[in-house]
């Protein structure tokens, strides 16, 4: 497959668990839900494809796996799956999963950090409360948070939906929540990240699609990002659409239409399983091959890490196949490609970070 030995940018992910954990923590661990299971696409694509990696036949019982994983260690698992991955550069988002030390231990290549716009503001709330200048605090963490990092990210999704008011100024009263969830704080913070973006070149990451149970899937639907992406175009922000899934159509379409617009399928392909390749193609029918990005949003456990690697590889190495087969498209054109959004794409988003550094 073309999609074979071809370096990755894993511009979205996580940290990982590296203590011990029973079955009911590494299914936790497997799904999105309160319990995730084995009895899944996921699930099988565990057996099947991290048993191998791990020295085990393939499709081998949960209890065989997780028994032979406990006997490894959590650490020489992580660093056996992501070292296997073939990724040269992790951007990790420390909002959730830790830091970029203990992950840098485990794995080759670069590590940077994607810092979270409400993990930084809840941080100094926590600290300072709801007093007069909390605002110019949360601006002043986040611009020194920012100066060294490579990318910012928002949960906005989470919190109140996509739907949040854009504001340039932050309201007049502020109350102290310990979870930020009022629209209007929340719409201030957003619109802080994507001037600190568009100065610092930094790409603003935004959750999309599915998540975990806290979220509100129909507001979370990237569509609803329209009126934000119409305020940004041209500032020189550069927008990261992250996951999408069931909405990659939409944000194909939303990359389509704005130039500053990118987007991934992060989680979305190792939960999918081999289905990964189908979801591939309904995202290229329309988004631009130069807006689209690798990364596995693997969390907590390294084999989401290393499914979102491999299936990304096998869905789009038989994908390319397929155009091939049907002279849709060159070898040689299919090379460019893969390699676009393997590592080429993030890489030339990103790199404004590097060119031109604050500080």
């Amino acid at each position: 497959m073309l999609t074979d030995g071809v370096r990755l940018t894993d511009h979205h992910c996580h940290g990982v668990h590296t203590g011990k954990l029973d079955r009911r923590g590494f299914e936790r661990l497997l799904g999105e839900g309160a319990h995730g299971s084995f009895d899944s696409a996921i699930g099988l694509a565990v057996r099947r494809w991290c048993a191998p990696a791990l020295d085990l036949p393939a499709h081998v019982s949960p209890d065989v796996y997780l028994r032979h994983r406990t006997r490894l260690g959590a650490g020489e698992v992580a660093a056996r799956l992501l070292r296997a991955t073939g990724v040269t550069r992790w951007y990790l988002d420390t909002g959730i999963g830790g830091g970029t030390a203990d992950f840098a231990a485990l794995v080759d290549g670069e590590v940077r950090e994607v810092v979270r716009l409400e993990e930084v503001a809840e941080r100094v709330v926590a600290q300072v409360g709801a007093v007069s200048g909390v605002y110019e605090r949360i601006e002043a963490e986040l611009r020194a948070r920012a100066a060294r990092a490579v990318g910012l990210k928002t949960i906005v999704a989470y919190r109140c939906g996509l739907d949040f008011p854009v504001r340039d100024h932050p309201p007049t009263s502020f109350a102290p929540e310990h979870r930020l969830t009022d629209p209007h704080v929340l719409g201030w913070l957003v619109g802080l990240g994507a001037r600190i973006g568009a100065e610092f070149g930094l790409p603003l990451q935004f959750h999309t699609g599915f998540g975990d149970p806290d979220l509100g899937l129909r507001h979370s639907d990237p569509l609803l990002l329209t009126d934000f992406l119409r305020r940004t175009a041209g500032t020189g922000l550069s927008v990261m659409l992250l996951h999408c899934w069931p909405f990659h159509r939409h944000a194909a379409y939303l990359a389509h239409v704005f130039d500053h617009v990118h987007l991934d399928l992060g989680l979305t392909i190792p939960y999918v399983g081999q289905r990964a390749g189908a979801v591939l193609a309904e995202t290229l029918e329309l988004a631009p091959f130069r807006a689209l990005c690798y990364s596995s949003d693997g969390y907590g456990l390294p084999e989401l890490h290393y499914l979102g690697a491999l299936l990304w590889r096998r869905g789009l190495g038989k994908l390319m196949d397929e155009w091939i087969a049907d002279d849709a498209i060159t070898v040689a054109d299919a090379e460019v490609l893969v390699n676009a959004i393997a590592h080429g794409n993030a890489e030339r988003v990103y790199r404004a970070r590097f060119e031109h550094p604050v500080g």
